[in-house]
């Protein structure tokens, strides 16, 4: 399926754990829980959250309770923030093609790839994870 927005599998995955690990703040959830909420695979999500805790956004808990968690406050952390740790720096990108083939002077779409990538940056880099962490409602034990 094709889509406008095209983020990289890590980085969605990242962004939607993060978003997980903001509802409970001060609790680790191990990796199989994230995975099965996120409906995603156990060793991919742990090389994420493994790459997320080399920037420090997120700790790792090693032991039989161990798990992940936040290693910032949620309103600390910006959605642009984990998602450059993941895929690299976000460009923008005034073309939908790799190598521009046409002259520059006009686009096909006109100005909508320049405004949608202002768009989608300014809204990374101005939502904090608090403001997302009820997004999944944990229940109260889990």
């Amino acid at each position: 399926m094709s889509r406008v927005l095209n983020i990289s599998s890590a980085a969605s995955l990242a962004l939607h754990a993060v978003v997980l690990l903001a509802d409970r703040p001060e609790r680790v959830l191990p990796t199989r829980e994230i995975a099965s909420v996120l409906h995603a695979s156990e060793f991919h999500l742990s090389k994420v959250l493994q790459r997320l805790s080399k920037s420090g956004l997120v700790s790792a808990v090693r032991g039989p309770r161990g798990g992940f968690m936040l290693g910032k406050a949620p309103e600390e952390i910006t959605l642009l923030e984990v998602y450059e740790e993941i895929d690299g720096p976000l460009l923008a990108s005034n073309c939908l093609l790799d190598t521009p083939i046409c002259s520059g002077k006009r686009c096909i779409l006109g100005g909508l790839l320049k405004t949608v990538n202002k768009e989608v940056r300014n809204y990374l880099a101005r939502t904090k994870l608090s403001e997302l962490k009820d997004v999944y409602q944990l229940k109260a034990g889990g």
